[in-house]
């Protein structure tokens, strides 16, 4: 990721934050509220150390360094055989796994070829059953799932080499993605894949991958999936469609974001709202379910994700602070606009100073 030109005083700051930041990651027990105050500022690039720090604050590697390698060790293994139980076909899993224990789709080895064995229905199952215990509505639904899984990661930041192109590099990339999430939709059958969550996975994926030490680089796959559970963990109720509606759901956070911008800006939610009829769930719904992963080009979206994942209670509250940053950025020109116009320019957020950006959500406390 290209960055632009330093001013002296900037480059100094960076260093100055970069010495620290580096610190607080040797001591023997990481200082997890030191950290995220220093990552909350932003992570330095140069450091070589945001993967560490995006899996601290997500949990996934325990406070106490003399732990790392016994931790991710076990994870990693753990992966593995979450790969033997559910992708008995893919490069790295078992091609005899039979899929009956655990939580494994006992049609799943059978699914990856694209037809059922016969044995395995019973004989008053009909092709058409849309019973819940129906194998042919259970191979279907699988075989819906995976189309959608593998549409949504070949359309995964198009512009980006890392993601998209004809390189084995990036094919491998694609192929880990398409893991994580068909591995993930297995074991969270409440939610399973729901478009989208591919946008949400790129930027761990791409953080890790890109990991200085190439150890670690190697397991990104792994890494990155425990991180995307524990992410979603404190998300799932956006996914959740039986919740659309309810105050934890996605409804209920936009009503959130009205609310605060609201409290902060009561004559421009006004005439967003009332006067110009432009409401949350036109704009603020991707805002919000992707993470701003669609908002702004994809180093500022790191950036901007070192703050989210800096909350000790999850990225939401800071998610609508940001969100709710971005309409004051443009106030003046949403005051001056129609419904045609301001629901143009949310749609298409334009081009904006991240570390502004930043600096205005964190006043909104």
């Amino acid at each position: 990721m290209a960055s632009s030109p330093q001013s002296p005083q900037s480059a100094e700051l960076e260093i100055s934050r970069q010495s620290r930041i580096l610190a607080a990651l040797s001591k023997k027990v990481i200082d997890l509220d030191e950290l995220r105050m220093l990552a909350a500022q932003g992570v330095p690039d140069g450091a070589g150390v945001r993967s560490t720090v995006w899996k601290l604050l997500l949990g996934y590697l325990p406070k106490d360094r003399a732990l790392w390698e016994q931790e991710l060790a076990k994870k990693r293994s753990q992966y593995e055989a979450f790969k033997d139980e559910f992708l008995p076909n893919t490069v790295g899993g078992s091609s005899t796994t039979g899929g009956s224990e655990g939580h494994s789709d006992g049609n799943a080895e059978h699914v990856e070829h694209g037809f059922l064995d016969r044995s395995e229905i019973a004989q008053d199952d009909h092709p058409l059953s849309l019973g819940k215990t129906s194998q042919w509505n259970q191979f279907a639904e699988h075989s819906e799932m995976i189309e959608q899984v593998d549409r949504d990661v070949k359309r995964t930041h198009p512009d980006i080499h890392f993601f998209c192109g004809d390189s084995s590099f990036a094919k491998s990339n694609q192929d880990s993605l398409r893991n994580i999430l068909i591995i993930f939709a297995k074991l969270n059958a409440g939610i399973r894949y729901v478009q989208g969550m591919n946008e949400i996975l790129a930027p761990l994926f791409f953080v890790f991958r890109n990991d200085p030490d190439y150890k670690n680089a190697n397991f990104a796959e792994a890494d990155s999936f425990f991180c995307f559970v524990e992410l979603l963990s404190g998300l799932r109720d956006n996914f959740c469609q039986k919740l659309d509606n309810s105050v934890v759901g996605i409804r209920g956070t936009l009503s959130k974001l009205s609310q605060l911008l609201k409290k902060y800006d009561g004559e421009l939610q006004h005439h967003l709202e009332i006067t110009t009829e432009v409401n949350p769930q036109f704009y603020a719904f991707r805002w919000i379910t992707l993470l701003l992963t669609q908002e702004f080009n994809f180093a500022d979206i790191i950036h901007i994700w070192d703050t989210l994942l800096s909350d000790p209670d999850g990225p939401q509250e800071t998610l609508l602070r940001i969100c709710c940053a971005m309409l004051i950025l443009v106030r003046k020109r949403l005051l001056a606009g129609d419904f045609s116009s301001n629901l143009k320019l949310l749609q298409s957020y334009p081009p904006t100073n991240i570390g502004h950006l930043l600096y205005v959500a964190n006043k909104l406390q």
